[in-house]
Formats: structure tokens, sequence, C-alpha cells
């Protein structure tokens, strides 16, 4: 016999789970008292936003569901922002929520939520366990669920009493991976599809990639030459400096690219969505009959056909997918090569960052000195605003697993990524990008990295406004604006606060030593850039788009 909070650690540790990102509450101590005797780590979070963020970032890099764990009520509606990112980012995460006493559910007692219509449009599941004895059966399911098809986070939520009830239960047994392979008949339609295009082009998107996959690509790209590009904040999945890259198809596209995708004879998507901010608004390929010869490779049955309407629909996942494909040649030297190396040329023009702009800090110069000092293997994070478009225009992603950032756009979460990634990589360089609002938004998680001694780097790009907002009030509603001003704490001062090290960088020459001092302190760090409202954009000016608009 054992309670219910023991069954759920029970159920954790027998499916791999080594650590557990929270805020606690009441209605789950049962689980915390069972985890006091657990392997399992146990990391303390300031804000639930943060820790499903972590929760989250933990998903993306190794695959296996990130775990969470928030009290009920303003808890769980704090993680929800996290529930989010995973369901539009197709991330695998397990949100355990404390819930009011079984007595008491239905009468609007103390911090009550119904989770189930509260989450059920933005998880893939959601369910709540009233019988201890069945926890083993709904968590194993709940990882399955959250890692098969399209990934995406699992709610689980607990009542009081079940979680300190005493029940017997059969003993937790590790979930099944679920794989989806293609068939040799859909491999002999695209090869035959690839042998009569002139013009094709690969688009490389979504999750349950890995490193061996990431390289069989690469290999199918070698032998096929064929020119590819990665979807939106998911460029760690193609070599930025191999010759057959043509770039990042996402917000602010190269137009060269958008140009060979629309002129495209033959698209193939491997493994992504291509929703509206990859796709343009649905500009390059048309919804729900794309222009182009579109073969479609998802691991989810349920998206192929779904936005788009695709001449060939393979249901695979990407690995299994680029496994079986590798092995298969082209009957002659494909006649579009050349168009690879013209794409790559103009991407490595694209993505060189200008030396000039309005201001005394100029952002092109530090990211070719951060291009120069960052090892392949470091991991960059962030959130969003306009200050991101620096690192996904700039920065040339070569390896795997080395980019945790939200393609739903969702602000405040570079710093929380940053501390779970460095948590699980704790030899790499973990490098978060924020602007000065996206910062704040989940800032407090700093006093997390401080307090497990995690040395990230936290960039704050600050230019005291909510910039992308901005950038648009003043195209739309020139000179009226509303909103969109920040007073701003001094956020290297706010780092030493915490126990940190902080750095403020007001002419681009301070940013290099404030850097190495960062990097050599050995503590979480907060450099902050103190950036002219006016660089907007790394192309336009604010004065320019008020004037065009």
């Amino acid at each position: 016999m054992k309670t219910g909070g023991q069954l759920i650690v029970d159920a954790l540790e027998t499916n791999g789970t080594d650590r557990i990102y929270c805020v606690p509450g009441e209605s789950y101590l049962a689980v915390l008292d069972a985890l006091h005797d657990s392997p399992i780590r146990t990391i303390v979070c300031r804000q639930e936003g943060g820790a499903a963020m972590m929760a989250d970032c933990h998903g993306r890099l190794t695959g296996r569901p990130g775990i969470c764990f928030v009290t009920r009520g303003p808890g769980a509606t704090n993680a929800s922002a996290g529930i989010h990112i995973a369901m539009q980012d197709s991330v695998p995460l397990i949100l355990f929520i404390g819930q009011v006493a079984s007595h008491a559910k239905g009468r609007e007692a103390f911090q009550e939520v119904d989770y189930v219509r509260f989450f059920g449009d933005i998880a893939k599941w959601v369910v709540e366990i009233d019988d201890a004895a069945r926890i083993p059966e709904f968590v194993t399911r709940a990882f399955s669920v959250a890692t098969s098809g399209r990934p995406g986070p699992v709610v689980i939520s607990l009542p009081e009493d079940m979680l300190t009830s005493l029940a017997e239960a059969p003993e937790a047994q590790h979930y099944t991976p679920v794989e989806t392979r293609p068939g040799e008949v859909e491999l002999d339609a695209l090869e035959g599809l690839l042998n009569k295009a002139k013009r094709p082009f690969v688009i490389l998107g979504g999750t349950r990639w890995d490193a061996p996959a990431v390289a069989r690509m690469r290999t199918i790209a070698e032998a096929w030459s064929l020119p590819v590009g990665c979807s939106f904040r998911r460029q760690m999945l193609f070599d930025h400096l191999h010759p057959n890259y043509a770039g990042d198809v996402g917000i602010g596209i190269n137009p060269k690219v958008a140009t060979a995708i629309k002129q495209a004879d033959l698209v193939l998507l491997i493994g992504g969505r291509m929703g509206e901010m990859p796709s343009s608004d649905y500009t390059l390929l048309k919804s729900p009959y794309p222009d182009q010869t579109l073969v479609h490779v998802h691991a989810d049955a349920g998206e192929l056909g779904r936005v788009y309407r695709p001449a060939l629909a393979i249901n695979a996942s990407p690995a299994a997918f680029v496994e079986a494909f590798a092995r298969r040649k082209p009957a002659a030297g494909p006649v579009w090569a050349a168009e690879a190396a013209k794409l790559h040329a103009a991407y490595l023009d694209w993505s060189t960052p200008p030396e000039s702009g309005p201001g005394t800090v100029q952002m092109g110069l530090i990211m070719n000195y951060l291009e120069t000092m960052l090892p392949d293997d470091a991991i960059l994070t962030n959130g969003a605003g306009n200050y991101a478009t620096w690192v996904h225009r700039y920065h040339r992603f070569r390896r795997f697993g080395t980019q945790a950032a939200p393609t739903s756009g969702s602000m405040g979460y570079g710093t929380p990524a940053a501390v779970a990634a460095k948590q699980l990589f704790p030899d790499r360089d973990v490098i978060a990008f924020a602007g000065d609002g996206c910062f704040l938004m989940n800032g407090q998680e700093f006093a997390t990295a401080v307090q497990y001694a995690l040395p990230i780097i936290v960039i704050v790009v600050n230019n005291g406004i909510y910039g992308t907002i901005r950038m648009h009030q003043e195209r739309e509603y020139p000179g009226r604006v509303v909103a969109t001003d920040l007073k701003n704490p001094d956020f290297a001062a706010l780092a030493r606060a915490y126990g940190g090290h902080g750095e403020t960088v007001e002419r681009t020459a301070d940013f290099a030593p404030a850097f190495e001092r960062a990097r050599a302190s050995g503590k979480p760090s907060i450099v902050e850039i103190r950036l002219d409202p006016e660089a907007i954009t790394p192309t336009r000016t604010m004065t320019q788009i008020r004037d065009r608009a």
C-alpha cells in the first residue's frame, strides 16, 4: 500500500524522469514528500510560467517529456503560458496540478478550476485522476501521449485527497515509444518526383529529430544536391555553413529564399506544420492548395492534409523518414545542383550583419564578435521581440541541440529556458537573449540560476520600449505612441542584487570585455546592452518605418 504521492513519484522514476521543475503548493505536498526520498532532482522555480518553460526547454532539447508540478488555481493558470508554447511548438511536456479535494469539487472551492475545460484547447490531453490505484496507468499513458505522433503537453489534475490516500496498485511500467515509418511505396513515389523535378526545395521543421537524423539529412542533401531551409526557430536542424543551406524560412525571410520556394516545382516539407509564420502568412505555400507539388512528411497523420493538400503524404517521424530515404540515390546528376550553391551564397550575404547603424552600440559588430567567440555547441535561447532578429538572422547554427526558442512567439522564454539548458548541459555555454520587456516577464528565474549555481549569460537588449509593438504602432499609427514606453531598472545592478554578475554596455567597444568578465565570473550574469530605440531592425530605423507609413 502506497500513497498516491508515492505512486506518482514511482511512475515518474520508472519512466526515466531525472528532474522536475516546480513551484511548491500545499495541494500536492504528498508528492513533495515522496520526492524527498527519490533520486529525482527537484528544481524549485520562482513562478509557474517559468517552471513550465523550463520543462518545455527540457523536452525540446532531449525529446523526453519535461515534468512540471504546480499548485491549483493561480499556479495552474500561470503555467498555461508554457503549455501553450509546448502545444504550438510540438514539445513533449507533462504538467501535474494539485487540485482541490474531491469533496469540495463543483462548489467553486478555494482556487478551484476545471482543468479539462481550461486546458482543453491548449493541451494534447487533459485528465484528472480520481483513483490512486490508476496512477501508474495514467502517468505511463501521459508519457506515451506526450511523445507519440505530434508531441505535445499533457495536463494531469491531482485531487489532494487522492494523493494522500493509500492504494494497492500494480507497479508502473515504462511507456512504449511509438514510431511511424515510411512505406516503400511512398519512398518510391518521392524518388520519382525528385528525379523529375527541376527546382526542388526542402524545408525542415518540427520536433522528433535527433543528432543522427540531422546527420542523415545532411547526407541526403549532399546526394541529391538539394537546397535546404529551416523553418522558423528550427535553425539547429541543418549546419548553416554547409553548402546546401539556403536559409531561415521564417519571419523576415530572405527575399531570394522566398522566391526560390514560390518558384519551386517540388517542396519537400519534413517534420514541420508550416504554420502562419514560416509560410509568410500562407503565401509561400498557399492553403489549402499549394502551387508547388508538395510532399509532406509528418509523424502525426492528423497533420497531413489539415492545412495543405499534399501531392504525397508520408506518415513518418523525421528521424525514421531520413533513415529510410538516405538509402535512395538520384538516377542521374541533379539538374538543379547550381541552384543550391547560389542560394547558399545568398544566405552568406544575408547573414552578414551590418557594421553601422544609429546610436553608440552596433549590434552587428557584437554579433560578429559572438560568432568568433562562441563554440559550435553553445546553446542559444530567446523569447520574442525585435532583438531576436539579430540571433535568427546573424547567428550561424552549426549543430543540433543548440537552439531553444518558442515558435509560438511567446515573450519571457529565454531566461527560464537557459536555466533548464544549463542544468542539462553544464559543460556547455548557454546564452539567453532577451529584450528589456521580454526579460522582465520571467526574469525572476535568474534567481533560480543563482540558487543552483548555473552560470548562464543573459544578454538584455534594452531599448526602453516594447520594440516589436512600437514598430507596428509607428507603421499603422505613426506618431501616436501609446503603451509602448518602458521605464527599466538597472539590469546589471539587478543581477548583482540577485547574487550574480552584472555588466552594462553603452558603447560597442564595451561589449567584448564585459562579456569576457561575465564568462570568467563563474556566476549567472546579465550583460545589459543599451540600444538606441532607432535601431529597431538590422536594416531599418524607427524613423524610416514612421516616414514610410
